[in-house]
């Protein structure tokens, strides 16, 4: 077998970075730990990520009793210099609009102003 057909069972498209902002968005109130074990990293990277995604400007927390809510900004650009004409409302669009996943619109998710 060749490297490159090893290494091509690997690869995803989706960064965990992005895997993190879907799953927040699906539910705003999830544990971080449930994350972690629902894409299969650990409860630290997602603090990392859940910490990156705050510094940029893409969620933000809330402390709700001993949980935490995060609201997500739809309107954040996208961070490479060839996605960035698209806000990240357009990717959680692309995932969470579809008939199998809830609807992220009532306040989770800010919308883009018009």
């Amino acid at each position: 077998m060749s490297s490159s057909s090893a290494r091509g069972d690997q690869w995803t498209f989706l960064t965990n970075h992005a895997r993190v902002l879907l799953w927040l968005a699906r539910d705003p109130e999830v544990r971080l730990r449930d994350v972690a074990a629902g894409i299969g990293i650990t409860e630290r990277a997602v603090q990392i990520i859940v910490a990156d995604l705050e510094a940029a400007g893409y969620l933000t927390r809330t402390r709700v009793g001993r949980r935490n809510r995060y609201t997500i900004d739809a309107s954040v650009s996208l961070r490479h210099p060839l996605e960035a004409d698209h806000p990240v409302g357009d990717l959680l669009g692309a995932f969470l609009h579809r008939e199998d996943a809830p609807d992220p619109e009532p306040a989770e998710v800010q919308a883009a102003p018009q």
